[in-house]
């Protein structure tokens, strides 16, 4: 797996620029924001202008997060996006390796001049789309990246509380609360430095965590009882969701965040899935255990990609065609999938 590392050329291009905007991947998690927000903050004390967009809402758990009320949506200011854009003299591109992660969004790029930086953790980054890459994908999130990068420039003593918290949220998102993509000493030093600035770590764990709604609760409720599959012969657990059933439990934004890990937390289970039907595709969430790459499977069959043991992929069939081709591929995978180890 081949890194990149441009951060000696993009500390020189800083010093030459005013403005600078900050974009995201669709559907901006905890490690999408808190990259990005940390970022935008660590640049506003050096006196640039920064913009943050993302491409649509963010979950409501992650709303209470230093600085993201001044997030702008493109789905709601697409016309202030662009504009942002085309005034932008150096975008950053955070927690996606290609363009297309933004989906609509995509388009800003193609307005604008400004050189564009990509820092990232996924696999395969598409780095002719960017002018200058830092990319590494044995790391916890773009998150420490930033962390890293910030010191890399010489700016870690503006890091303050806000920045930290950010940079925690995007920690424990991606890593499941250090359960998963966690075995890095470097990333223990972090977060005992970003303790030591002043996070309190229960209290973020708790307004990430411990803020669901009535109706998430009894979604997730009803994902175990009704919609769970488990395929013991092959290693493999699935839920699947119709808008019909996401719709009887009020749907928001982040309500099936982390749902496919509780079927993966069945012993004997190996590789999950979580089916979701959107307005033309359905969208899969797939986790594995040990070495068995759910990033290869996702992106040889269903348009997606990611990491080892977390990806996303596109179906363009109905759910049930989707599940049958699933279900269909399981004997060719079945014993990877069961024989998958730490090793």
């Amino acid at each position: 797996m081949q890194e990149y590392n441009d951060t000696k050329d993009i500390q020189n291009l800083l010093q030459n620029v005013s403005k600078v905007v900050i974009t995201t991947h669709s559907n901006p998690d905890g490690d999408a924001l808190g990259s990005s927000l940390a970022l935008g903050n660590c640049l506003r004390q050096l006196g640039k202008e920064v913009k943050i967009l993302v491409p649509n809402d963010y979950p409501s758990f992650l709303a209470w997060m230093p600085g993201i009320k001044d997030v702008i949506i493109f789905k709601h200011n697409p016309e202030e996006c662009r504009q942002a854009s085309r005034e932008a003299e150096l975008i950053f591109c955070l927690d996606y390796n290609c363009q297309p992660r933004t989906e609509k969004m995509e388009e800003i790029f193609a307005l604008s001049s400004a050189k564009m930086v990509l820092i990232d953790h996924h696999l395969m980054p598409d780095v002719n789309a960017f002018d200058f890459v830092i990319s590494k994908v044995n790391t916890t999130s773009t998150s420490e990246l930033v962390y890293v990068f910030i010191e890399a420039i010489g700016l870690k003593s503006l890091i303050n509380k806000d920045m930290a918290e950010c940079i925690y949220v995007g920690l424990i998102t991606d890593t499941g609360s250090f359960s998963y993509a966690c075995n890095y000493e470097r990333t223990y030093h972090i977060t005992a430095e970003l303790i030591r600035i002043g996070v309190d770590g229960e209290k973020v764990h708790r307004l990430v965590y411990d803020t669901y709604s009535e109706n998430r609760m009894r979604l997730l409720g009803y994902c175990l009882s009704e919609k769970l599959h488990v395929l013991p012969e092959h290693g493999t657990a699935y839920i699947s969701l119709s808008k019909e059933d996401m719709n009887r439990f009020h749907y928001q934004i982040g309500d099936t965040e982390g749902v496919v890990n509780y079927a993966l937390s069945i012993n004997g289970v190996s590789m999950a899935v979580l089916f979701t039907e959107k307005d033309s595709l359905i969208r899969m969430s797939l986790r594995s255990k040990g070495n068995f790459s759910v990033n290869e499977f996702v992106r040889a069959h269903f348009d997606g990609g990611g990491h080892r043991n977390a990806a996303g992929g596109n179906s363009y069939l109905s759910m049930e065609e989707t599940i049958k081709k699933f279900e269909d591929l399981l004997p060719v995978y079945g014993e990877a999938i069961r024989n998958s180890s730490y090793d």
